[in-house]
């Protein structure tokens, strides 16, 4: 399979550097530089429906933004209502069963699946197997994407 590039954005996904996560910025982060991210950095914290790790979340030399964080969902939990964001989203499942939800369309995937919300779609995601899904989740904002 060529899921290399895609292996490689999840590893350099895969942890903190110390920049502020998403919800905890009150002031815009340091550019994003090249460097490795390490799991092992990364804070699990715990959520309703189960853990977070949030990784970055910082403009680059060509995107507004850069947000990456990974989730791990409960069997059984659902990312919510569907929902739409402004932004593009790319999903990889690294573990477990999910049902996507694109727009009313819903599939099943496993580990090692990936999806992509472009901007607007109305989406979520249900954990169906008997096991924690643990996915990555990689957004990008340009100029393009509307604010607020």
């Amino acid at each position: 399979m060529r899921l290399l590039p895609w292996l490689v954005l999840s590893a350099a996904c895969a942890a903190s550097f110390g920049l502020q996560p998403a919800a905890a910025q009150t002031a815009p982060a340091a550019q994003l530089d090249s460097r490795v991210f390490l799991w092992d950095d990364l804070t699990a914290q715990p959520t309703k429906t189960g853990t977070r790790r949030d990784v970055i979340n910082a403009p680059t030399p060509t995107l507004e933004r850069f947000h990456c964080h990974i989730s791990t969902l409960n069997p059984g939990q659902n990312t919510g209502a569907p929902h739409r964001h402004p932004q593009e989203e790319f999903v990889i499942l690294k573990e477990g069963t999910l049902e996507v939800n694109i727009n009313g369309k819903v599939q099943t995937v496993g580990a090692g699946s990936m999806i992509f919300y472009a901007a607007n779609e109305l989406e979520n995601m249900r954990n169906v197997g008997q096991v924690p899904a643990t996915y990555y989740v990689v957004q990008f904002f340009t100029d393009r994407t509307p604010k607020g």
